[in-house]
């Protein structure tokens, strides 16, 4: 691609349905010299925003073109395979299997349903008709499609909340984070390389990134597995996620070669779940909003308060999620240390920035331990109707198993009342 098309970048952040974005050149390579620059993150997401009257854009380019059309084939896959979305005969054995899946892999943020229900009339929003009509929300932006009023709140929660640093940066919007890692993922990959830019992570990581990684087949880059087990001298892309998805362990970069380009994924970067010890000011940062406030199911949202003193309101909210989450966390605790089979990690305690707070970091997932003569937990467990994702799907032993800490409460304590049932 020629060098003038593209924007100048430096720092991205990655805020799961929205990317922050500064302006100054990003190298992706310093062996190879490559630079890429901001609109060759951008043409991925206008591809997967395209509108027919913009298919020109393309400029015949056909993998773009095989990538935009690829988007709802990918839905359409992901509903078709997932267990969660099979009907079974029996409708009643069907929303039992669905509340469990829920519980097993989904990391569905329904444990905040309860207190957005209580708040009312005073997160209503209300948009006027007439606000919508024009692809075009704001034309000075390099994101055109973006809400001006959402990019306020963005940086003004991160500004409050103190986990990230939003001074510089452009926000450009997705309908996902699957969305948005495509695109960074094409953007940060050179053209005409004679191979695929290598993707890693740690293990255990997200059980996800191979398959949003290797879904598109793309001849750009491919999945390489665990970080820790790299050892080509060639160019790569590391995912570092923390607290990391599944065992909640704050995470540094493994591989720390000049050849490559690190993505942080600080989707649970916020006070509920861990220490908020720094404004986070990395290359590239990944957040989400499902994470944040549990509003998965809007695909990208801004908090809107009716009241006056909506910071007061936002503290209200981390407030009551901390607790909560403190609650489940010693409860899950209880259960684990009475029925001796099981341990889950010991993190780290000191004080949180945000909070005033001294506590031990509470993940959004149980990273659960089958202690003795047990060798696959996940069928273990099954066998006692706790549905879990083993830790073959982690790249780790099957000793291990992931399970969500946000579902409901009805769902949660089913969860830890089976556990207690389990003895030695």
């Amino acid at each position: 691609m020629k060098a003038e098309r593209f924007h100048r970048i430096d720092r991205l952040i990655y805020y799961g349905f929205v990317i922050l974005i500064s302006q100054s050149k990003y190298a992706l390579s310093k062996s190879t010299g490559t630079t890429i620059k901001g609109l060759a993150l951008l043409e991925p997401i206008f591809v997967l925003c395209l509108a027919d009257w913009q298919w020109d854009r393309l400029d015949g380019n056909q993998s773009l073109k095989k990538m935009y059309k690829s988007v709802d084939s990918f839905r359409a896959i992901v509903q078709e395979t997932d267990p969660v979305s099979r009907v079974t005969e029996n409708f009643g054995k069907r929303m039992a299997t669905l509340e469990m899946e829920e519980f097993k892999t989904s990391g569905d943020s329904t444990m905040y349903e309860r207190f957005w229900q209580q708040m009312g009339d005073k997160t209503t929003a209300v948009i006027p008709g007439w606000q919508y009509v024009s692809y075009f929300l704001d034309v000075t932006n390099i994101c055109w499609f973006l809400e001006p009023e959402f990019a306020k709140a963005v940086t003004r929660l991160h500004e409050l909340v103190g986990n990230a640093i939003t001074e510089g940066r452009h926000i450009v919007v997705g309908t996902g984070s699957t969305q948005l890692y495509q695109a960074a993922l094409y953007a940060l990959s050179p053209p005409d390389a004679s191979e695929p830019m290598t993707m890693v992570s740690a293990a255990p990581f997200y059980s996800s990134y191979p398959l949003m990684t290797d879904f598109l087949k793309s001849g750009l880059y491919k999945w390489a597995g665990d970080a820790h087990k790299f050892t080509q001298n060639k160019p790569y892309i590391e995912l570092v996620t923390s607290p990391n998805n599944p065992d909640g362990f704050t995470r540094k970069p493994v591989v720390n070669r000049k050849e490559g380009i690190l993505v942080h994924d600080l989707a649970y970067y916020w006070p509920q779940y861990t220490l908020i010890t720094s404004p986070a000011d990395h290359d590239l940062m990944l957040f989400t909003v499902s994470k944040s406030s549990g509003h998965a199911g809007a695909r990208i949202v801004g908090l809107s308060l009716k009241t006056k003193n909506g910071a007061k309101e936002v503290q209200t909210f981390f407030d009551n999620s901390y607790i909560l989450m403190e609650k489940r966390w010693k409860q899950l605790r209880a259960a684990v240390e009475k029925s001796q089979l099981f341990s889950v990690p010991n993190l780290s305690t000191v004080r949180c920035n945000f909070s005033g707070r001294h506590f031990e970091t509470q993940p959004a997932f149980a990273w659960l331990k089958c202690e003795g003569e047990i060798e696959d937990c996940g069928i273990f467990l099954r066998s006692h109707h706790i549905l879990t994702r083993g830790g073959e799907h982690f790249r780790v032993s099957q000793k291990y198993v992931g399970i969500s800490m946000l579902a409901r409460d009805k769902m949660f304590d089913l969860f830890t009342k089976r556990v207690l049932e389990i003895q030695k």
